[in-house]
């Protein structure tokens, strides 16, 4: 969620690297959108307003948010390869750093965990803490990812690895979820494989490797072609092509599950389906398109973008706003809200969202000049003005 992925340059080629790029940092400011519209009213809705349409829609909308999210982590990683590789690094190098990258994610994932559970204490059971949530997903998948790239090793062996890991994660979980779900792990492993968690069956709002995954391996193939030489220089065309392409996906998806013929015992559509998989995918390269021309020749055009800027931050701004909406800081009651209400608490978030990731950027990088400058302000309101030493 939170890798950079605007390139450095200098001059006027930085300038056009980061508008040709920032449509990606506003895809995944969409997805925080979504995050916080499906989140907000799961939370706060109640009474009739559960059972109503705007709920109805607005958790058929989340199905997209996450897979955005992993998918984009699979592209930030095929530039930070992309980079690297260009630059001349070592496969072990660029292998290194994505492996320390993807374990500094997990980490991270575990430590939300411990402080969901800390701020829950004491109605939240202990298992909470091994709940497989969407950063631990992300983490492992970044942590996979660069041994794909270490193995692959080639621009066209990486893209050819991440679309085959991506269709295999896909195939498997059918029956990775059925009959050859591995229970004979404990659950806190086999959760992370089917998310069954501590309920002997898996959960479909977890975040286990099958068949999540596959979102970022995808993302990974089509970073490795957006970030080739010819998309690069001609990176229209290329994104056109894209979103072409997931139309017909979108179609052969469909035309999959209208088939007769099934190749597993059981066949869950909304859930487990590689046929499901292939349709958002679809949908995420026709996202790809539109996200590049809403940025390219609409009004993401304009210097300041409320998306974009959040996608900057994404990272933070997932990891905040879930106190603000599900944990005990919550800013509205939660399951007794109207639609009203809960529209008007899920611009509230939005807006302190925003605030935030603009404050975050702002001061990134710049934590020594920030911190003396608090010690001088605390210095002079104890009045010893600038007595207090900067170091």
């Amino acid at each position: 969620m939170g890798t950079a992925i605007t390139p450095k340059r200098s001059g006027a080629s930085a300038a056009v690297g980061a508008q040709r790029l920032g449509y990606i940092d506003w895809l995944r400011g969409l997805a925080c959108l979504g995050m916080f519209e499906v989140h907000a009213y799961d939370a706060w809705l109640g009474g009739a307003a559960r059972h109503g349409k705007v709920f109805f829609w607005s958790q058929f909308s989340g199905t997209l948010p996450a897979p955005l999210f992993v998918f984009l982590s699979g592209v930030a990683c095929a530039l930070v390869t992309d980079r690297m590789r260009r630059k001349g690094s070592a496969e072990r190098a660029i292998a290194a750093k994505m492996i320390r990258r993807g374990f500094e994610i997990f980490a991270l994932g575990l430590l939300f965990r411990v402080q969901e559970f800390a701020l829950a204490w004491p109605a939240a059971p202990w298992t909470d803490l091994a709940r497989v949530d969407v950063l631990n997903l992300i983490g492992l998948s970044i942590v996979a990812m660069g041994v794909i790239n270490w193995i692959a090793r080639t621009r066209v062996a990486s893209t050819a690895l991440g679309a085959a890991a991506a269709l295999g994660v896909a195939m498997a979980t059918p029956p990775l979820y059925t009959t050859w779900s591995p229970n004979w792990l404990p659950w806190y492993l086999e959760s992370y494989i089917n998310g069954v968690h501590t309920f002997g069956m898996p959960q479909p709002w977890l975040f286990p490797m099958f068949p999540w995954s596959a979102f970022a391996f995808a993302g990974l193939a089509v970073g490795m072609v957006l970030f080739a030489d010819w998309p690069s220089k001609n990176p229209a065309k290329a994104v056109a092509m894209l979103g072409a392409g997931g139309v017909v996906l979108f179609c052969l998806a469909r035309a999959l599950d209208r088939n007769s013929v099934r190749l597993y015992a059981s066949y869950d559509y909304w859930h487990t389906s590689p046929n499901f998989f292939l349709a958002r995918v679809a949908i995420l390269l026709m996202l790809v398109l539109a996200g590049f021309a809403y940025c390219q020749w609409g009004p993401g055009r304009i210097k300041f973008s409320p998306l974009r800027q959040m996608g900057q931050t994404s990272l933070l701004v997932y990891w905040v706003h879930i106190e603000f909406v599900y944990g005990k800081f919550s800013i509205l009651p939660k399951s007794a809200e109207s639609v009203p209400m809960a529209t008007l608490g899920l611009a509230i978030i939005f807006a302190a969202m925003l605030l935030l990731s603009i404050a975050r950027t702002r001061t990134k990088g710049r934590a020594a000049e920030v911190w003396a400058r608090v010690r001088r302000r605390a210095g002079h309101l104890l009045g010893a003005g600038d007595v207090v030493p900067e170091g």
